[in-house]
């Protein structure tokens, strides 16, 4: 996923720059992006002293199709990763280990700041997956897999290198599951696209 997102970044300055209005151009687009989620869990009783929370980095592809320089309708793909947590709950120990992805589908509103940034919103639904299995005491309140169908919303900015390639920066909000196990509901994307 690095080196994709290099490659785009690379060629993109190779072309030379052009406008935020320019690349915002009708069409199809397609992109790439490092995503950093959370990862938490919480167990009634815990009195292991081990790090109940990580930051997991993953990936996703998304595309869409820009109606004009203001709106476009995308969708995508979003991998949150795995994670594990070690637990005692008196002398018995445990574990728990989690993964979970996303798809998700939304317009995109799009607010030119200047020639080359601009604001954007996102409304829409995800579908999630989390998956989490448990040894031990917790596992009647951990284990199995949640699908839900949740509110998909997200916040950003998008910076044009050329008219082609751009990158943005953007807060994710997927919305929670049944199991509250692993992943939390945010999560933060650095994503480069491409204007066919």
């Amino acid at each position: 996923m690095k080196k994709i997102l290099f490659a785009l970044i690379t060629s993109a300055t190779a072309l030379g720059g052009m406008s935020a209005a320019q690349a915002a151009e009708p069409g199809p687009y397609a992109g790439v992006g490092l995503v950093a989620s959370q990862h938490k869990y919480n167990l009634a009783n815990d009195t292991s002293n081990g790090d109940r929370k990580s930051d997991e980095w993953s990936g996703k592809v998304y595309g869409g199709y820009q109606l004009d320089k203001t709106w476009a309708v995308e969708g995508g793909y979003t991998d949150f990763g795995s994670s594990d947590y070690k637990y005692s709950v008196g002398t018995n120990n445990g574990s728990i280990d989690s993964k979970s992805h996303s798809f998700y589908v939304a317009g995109k509103g799009s607010y030119p700041i200047n020639d080359q940034f601009s604001a954007f919103g996102k409304l829409g639904v995800a579908y999630n997956k989390n998956t989490a299995h448990g040894t031990g005491l917790a596992v009647p309140y951990t284990s199995g897999d949640s699908n839900r169908t949740n509110l998909y919303a997200s916040v950003g900015a998008e910076y044009a290198l050329n008219q082609k390639v751009s990158l943005s920066l953007e807060y994710e909000h997927y919305g929670k599951n049944d199991i509250d196990q692993g992943r939390k509901k945010g999560a933060v994307s650095l994503g480069a696209r491409y204007n066919f």
